[in-house]
């Protein structure tokens, strides 16, 4: 259940920095114009808002904006905890808002384990907390945490005593887990398989983008101008990936490169992620997860663009919910109009750390800055933070602005050559002047080479499309001049 007395919404309305409003007559469709269509928020900036919809969480209804998703609507609400750790019971939120961290798996329409921060909100959708009883926010479960603070070997306690030991097993197994199996489907009918819809030959891509950053969507714009059959895929319900946390760009910046890649010819697809790479099916196969089929292609050239992954820092209780990313917060201010903390730390000298924190200053919130914290206060929510020096400031956020580390997993499938570059954030794909990988027809591009933040990306992306596209039309001369 939520408890309103923290705060009872979050949400900007269209007026500007520091006015908040709830569900209401100007945040509707009528704000907009027409429904689900971006509304004025902060700074003038456009946001995801459209019609006002309910949600059940456990039985309590919360207000929520088709656009947004389900962590963020509950957050704006003021719930806090949304599930707890599967051992200790440690209470658990979002930290990155983009669907890579798992630490808001929640229960929502009978499904365990669905991530909050990627499912939009939709009227009645029901949604309710993962191992806790009688809530996240309350559980009281939670005392293991407490009595074990040097952490708890269930598998050697008790052992003297078999039917001691069988006990605890079965309290354990109870206490533990991922959430219970999902309700059965009416008439337990069995979901269907999604139907195949297989891409090659003269139907394939010339170019498979996989990522619609602002490296990957500046990518798809140059290769479709260049003349190639372009495909862009994107694992966000929304394509534009940092642009939709960064206070220089937003999701009005997003639309736009969308927009521009689509007018050139290429197709970008969104809720798409690349599941896979099999290198041993028909000369390879790249599995695309699409929300109405299983899509596998075999593209004549394919750019990485798949970015980076929010880091959190090292510190005492760095898993306490309020410990966010800084673009998580960024993405709560800049896509959804909501306002992260009434007090922040922003916490990091990563190059985005001084935009988020004037941009959180210029939202009306209070911002300390500091290369680092040394531990996290608080509960089900964090309540202060022990900075660098030892001091000891009152804090309802603590934005984390480490390096991004290169979403370099799906390429690394593929077989492209990786080199560790600590400071440019992890594991970099290899790449030459051309965006070439280690590996013929394959490219990379942005962020996913090192970071470089969404500018330099974006130009990267312009850069490497072009020469993929011309590396795919050699290859469809090659494949017209094979008998």
């Amino acid at each position: 259940m939520i408890d309103r007395r923290l705060q009872p919404s979050l949400r900007f309305s269209g007026n500007g920095p520091g006015a908040l409003a709830g569900p209401g007559p100007g945040d509707g469709p009528g704000a907009a114009g027409q429904p689900g269509a971006p509304e004025a928020g902060t700074r003038g900036r456009l946001l995801a808002r459209g019609e006002a919809v309910t949600l059940d969480l456990e039985g309590d209804p919360v207000p929520a904006f088709r656009g947004e998703t389900v962590a963020v609507a509950l957050f704006a609400s003021g719930a806090r905890a949304l599930s707890r750790s599967l051992k200790y019971h440690r209470p658990r939120s979002f930290f990155c808002l983009a669907g890579h961290c798992g630490a808001c798996l929640m229960r929502i329409d009978g499904r365990p384990n669905v991530k909050a921060c990627q499912t939009p909100c939709s009227d009645g959708l029901r949604v309710a907390s993962q191992n806790a009883w009688p809530s996240a926010e309350h559980d009281a479960f939670g005392v293991v945490d407490w009595l074990f603070p040097r952490g708890m070997d269930h598998h050697h306690m008790f052992t003297g005593s078999r039917a001691m030991n069988a006990v605890l097993r079965k309290v354990t197994r109870q206490m533990s887990g991922l959430g219970r199996l999902p309700d059965p489907r009416p008439g337990n009918v069995r979901p269907e398989t999604p139907p195949l819809r297989r891409l090659a030959g003269a139907s394939a891509p010339d170019v498979l983008v996989v990522g619609a950053g602002p490296a990957g969507l500046a990518a798809a714009t140059a290769a479709a101008r260049a003349g190639a059959r372009v495909l862009g895929i994107d694992d966000g319900a929304v394509p534009g990936g940092s642009l939709l946390a960064d206070p220089g760009h937003g999701l009005a910046a997003a639309a736009s490169s969308v927009r521009e890649a689509r007018a050139a010819g290429a197709e970008v697809r969104a809720a798409s992620p690349m599941i896979g790479y099999f290198p041993e099916d028909g000369g390879g196969l790249a599995a695309i997860r699409t929300p109405d089929a299983l899509w596998l292609v075999q593209p004549r050239t394919t750019i990485y663009a798949t970015g980076g992954y929010d880091q959190n820092a090292l510190f005492e209780d760095n898993d306490r919910p309020g410990v966010i990313s800084g673009r998580a917060a960024g993405r709560l201010l800049v896509r959804f109009g909501v306002r992260p903390a009434r007090r922040a730390v922003v916490a990091g000298d990563a190059p985005y750390a001084a935009a988020l924190a004037a941009e959180l200053a210029a939202a009306g919130i209070t911002v300390t800055r500091t290369p680092r914290v040394q531990r996290a206060h608080g509960r089900a929510w964090v309540s202060a933070a022990t900075l660098a020096d030892g001091s000891r400031v009152t804090c309802d956020l603590i934005a984390v602005c480490e390096t991004p580390a290169p979403a370099s997993e799906p390429a690394r499938q593929h077989g492209c050559a990786v080199t560790l570059q600590p400071a440019r954030g992890g594991f970099c794909i290899d790449t030459d002047a051309a965006g070439l990988t280690s590996l013929p027809g394959v490219f990379a591009c942005g962020d996913v080479t090192g970071y470089q933040g969404p500018d330099a990306a974006a130009l990267d992306g312009a850069r490497v499309g072009a020469a993929a596209a011309a590396a795919a039309s050699a290859a469809r001369a090659r494949e017209a001049a094979t008998p």
